[in-house]
């Protein structure tokens, strides 16, 4: 337990707490630490489903709210009738597909969502900005793309490609200038691609495990060249877990799985698992592969560089990529129901189901 003595905090709002990661995160402090309060805020847009959260929805410091970032006056609103002590932020638009069809919707939510908390924070923490901490979780697709060499190093210069990205980098940077201009107590980590339990099936792993399932199309970008280093998502939320404890104040960290791996690699690798867990012939799976047009601005490779973590902080992954896949499908093919629901969009009533009226 990572108890962090120069903050006495007690209640804690995580800001996208119904997401793939978010709920990791939630998961973690809730069962973590249960001194502290911990409320979860989400618009529950497509990517938000309190069913990932079913286990831990019934704990006494567990609440959640349905709030959107984007609403200056409800963010002021929730802020002075809480009185939080921290902001874990992870709310955010977050698929380059997505990006690239509609800009504007990762403009609001990325970066006015952002400075909406932001101003909220200090506008009800002023005065008592050492007691009190914002945590912003970013991605390391601000950094751009690398060459066939070199890693991300939190010194790296930013230089966003797509829509996603540079929204991302506007909001790492509206952090910062609160810090530097106003004072207020912030941290930033970028980490990699995450992979694991309850990711959204539009995503790379999500989306090849499900069609592979079905015996659908799996498509890869352009020739599968792009390189992506993966970070097992409860890896991820231990990272957070630390670096909000024992961080000092205005610290950037990078957070990466040091599991480099090209696209098609890793879907060959994915057609491997899937055709022994599923119990069919070698080479099954893989011919569904389907090269698709390249995404436009793909960057071709990223690499993090988490060194500053690991010794500053003591933090290292825990599970090497084949062994964290192999988890990853095992969940998804006994979380059937759960797939089902996202897939059909029926996951999407769980939220008038089981919290209208609480």
């Amino acid at each position: 337990m990572l108890l962090n003595t120069k903050y006495p905090m007690k209640k804690f709002l995580i800001t996208g707490g119904a997401g793939f990661i978010g709920s990791h995160v939630v998961r973690r402090f809730v069962n973590t630490y249960p001194e502290y309060e911990i409320v979860n805020l989400d618009k529950l847009t497509y990517a938000g489903n309190l069913a990932n959260l079913k286990d831990v929805e019934d704990k006494p410091n567990y609440r959640f709210v349905k709030a959107d970032i984007t609403d200056a006056a409800e963010m002021n609103a929730l802020f002075e009738a809480e009185d939080f002590d921290a902001v874990i932020h992870l709310a955010a638009e977050s698929h380059v597909d997505r990006s690239i069809a509609d800009p504007t919707a990762f403009v609001m939510t990325n970066v006015i969502g952002t400075v909406n908390l932001l101003n909220a924070a200090r506008a009800y923490w002023k005065g008592k900005y050492d007691s009190k901490r914002f945590y912003h979780v970013s991605t390391d697709e601000v950094y751009g793309a690398l060459g066939e060499t070199g890693m991300f190093t939190e010194t790296t210069a930013y230089d966003p490609h797509s829509p996603y990205s540079a929204s991302k980098a506007s909001s790492d940077h509206f952090v910062r200038s609160y810090h530097d201009t106003y004072g207020l107590d912030v941290v930033i980590s970028n980490c990699s691609n995450n992979y694991g339990s309850h990711h959204f099936p539009e995503k790379l792993i999500p989306l090849a495990i499900n069609n592979i399932k079905n015996n659908q199309p799996v498509p890869v970008y352009g020739k599968g060249e792009n390189v992506r280093d993966w970070l097992w998502v409860e890896d991820h939320a231990r990272a957070i877990d630390v670096i909000f404890h024992k961080a000092k104040t205005g610290e950037t960290y990078n957070i990466g799985g040091h599991n480099e791996w090209k696209n098609i690699d890793l879907i060959n690798l994915l057609c491997r698992i899937m055709d022994e867990k599923l119990g069919r012939p070698a080479g099954t799976s893989a011919q569904l592969i389907t090269y698709v047009t390249d995404r436009a601005g793909h960057d071709l490779r990223y690499a993090i560089d988490s060194t500053k973590l690991q010794q500053k902080l003591d933090w290292v992954p825990s599970l090497q990529f084949e062994e964290g896949l192999a988890k990853t499908v095992d969940w998804f093919l006994e979380n059937e129901e759960w797939l089902k629901d996202v897939t059909s969009g029926n996951y999407q009533a769980y939220y008038d189901t089981q919290y209208q009226g609480r």
